[in-house]
């Protein structure tokens, strides 16, 4: 069924075709109507789920913490400083092994106050033990919340994940959405049957206590392995995914036109729409670019970025995020992840900072730069600030 639907309905749809359990609810623009369709679908009898309403994101998420605790699929949603508000119990879920799914709507975090699309607070979230996917379009948000229970679920994974969209350029934007038939997503995502029920009377267990150094340290270990398997079960979810409903995401990273490309633009977000028209120009022209859209950010595709590295002459990484003194988080982790493995250059590309536009010319900025770094070996900055007053690019 296609449906002509905003971001935020097709997140909260994604939720009712999951068939999840809890939704802890607490309103912040540009998440509200999230919670509020959610809440519609409850009220109307089309979801079979308890819909709390708490006193703030930091009880929402402990709330989902507890309900995933003992056993049952949990939902909630938020952006920008509800998700700041949540940070102490972000690590609770990760380290607690929950598969919690919080869809996120990317939102400036004051100061200045502003509700337009940044990825500023979701970035700073990327330590908690939460897995971070990030959508291109409506279809995209859909299809992630119900992939993302699936790979939260997974005996191997256990993690809880954060669904990211762009405020207002997907949240409050209408798109065509195909909306999947309700068995097949049944088939494709049976209900959840947890490996170990945190909270029974039948077979109590400790759950968050006190411990000392000699057990910490397996606990992070545990974590990290948990999200290193992720990797593998990511491509085997959107391969099932893709063979059920015909839409490939092509895993942790999709490549767009990198064959025998001088130069790579890495893209997030909503931004890589706009980036792919840019190269088809640039190809029509005879310029050798391509274009990797990076999906993942927790856990980082490093394989592939090492094996795109190895195909290119310069990369160029676009980010809608600072980490301040050292440019951005995407381009920190690519840079990160090639090291020593090839000495290409490599630019960094800040944009749209605050929900500011980044338009096809900035696009256009960004290639040429980077073709002029595959050319000569050699970059003038290694972090270019685009459309900023005050500051040559």
């Amino acid at each position: 069924m296609m449906r002509m639907v905003t971001g935020n309905y097709a997140v909260a749809y994604g939720a009712l075709l999951s068939r999840v359990d809890l939704i802890a609810a607490y309103p912040i623009t540009p998440q509200t109507f999230i919670v509020e369709h959610a809440s519609e679908f409850v009220n109307d009898g089309l979801l079979d789920a308890e819909f709390m309403r708490v006193e703030s994101e930091h009880s929402a998420m402990s709330a989902c913490v507890a309900a995933s605790a003992t056993g049952v699929r949990a939902f909630t949603a938020t952006a920008s400083q509800g998700l700041a508000l949540m940070h102490e119990v972000l690590f609770i879920a990760g380290a607690g092994h929950l598969p919690i799914v919080m869809p996120v709507v990317n939102r400036t975090v004051a100061s200045p106050i502003g509700i337009w699309a940044e990825h500023n607070d979701t970035m700073p979230q990327r330590d908690t033990g939460w897995m971070q996917v990030y959508c291109e379009d409506n279809q995209e948000v859909l299809d992630m919340v119900i992939q993302a229970y699936k790979i939260a679920e997974n005996k191997k994974v256990l993690l809880p994940i954060m669904v990211n969209l762009d405020a207002f350029i997907l949240s409050h934007t209408v798109e065509p959405v195909n909306f999947p038939e309700q068995s097949k997503v049944d088939k494709f995502l049976p209900r959840y049957k947890p490996e170990h029920v945190h909270l029974s009377p039948d077979d109590p267990m400790t759950v968050g206590s006190f411990a000392p150094p000699e057990y910490i340290q397996e606990v992070r270990y545990q974590t990290e392995e948990s999200m290193l398997n992720a990797k593998k079960v990511i491509q085997e979810v959107n391969d099932e995914f893709a063979k059920m409903f015909g839409r490939n995401y092509h895993g942790m990273v999709e490549e767009y036109r990198t064959e025998g490309a001088d130069a790579i633009l890495v893209t997030i977000g909503t931004v890589t729409s706009t980036a792919r028209e840019v190269i088809d120009e640039y190809r029509a022209k005879g310029k050798k670019v391509g274009l990797v859209k990076l999906r993942f950010f927790r856990p980082f595709p490093i394989e592939q970025f090492i094996d795109i590295a190895k195909r290119t002459k310069a990369i160029g990484v676009y980010d809608r995020s600072i980490s301040f003194g050292s440019g951005g988080p995407s381009f920190i982790e690519v840079k990160s992840a090639i090291y020593g493995h090839t000495s290409i250059p490599m630019i960094n590309f800040l944009a749209g900072l605050g929900g500011r536009d980044v338009m096809s010319d900035d696009i256009e900025l960004m290639l040429d730069k980077t073709l002029e770094a595959a050319k000569t070996g050699k970059v003038e900055k290694d972090v270019v600030w685009i459309g900023t007053r005050g500051v040559t690019p």
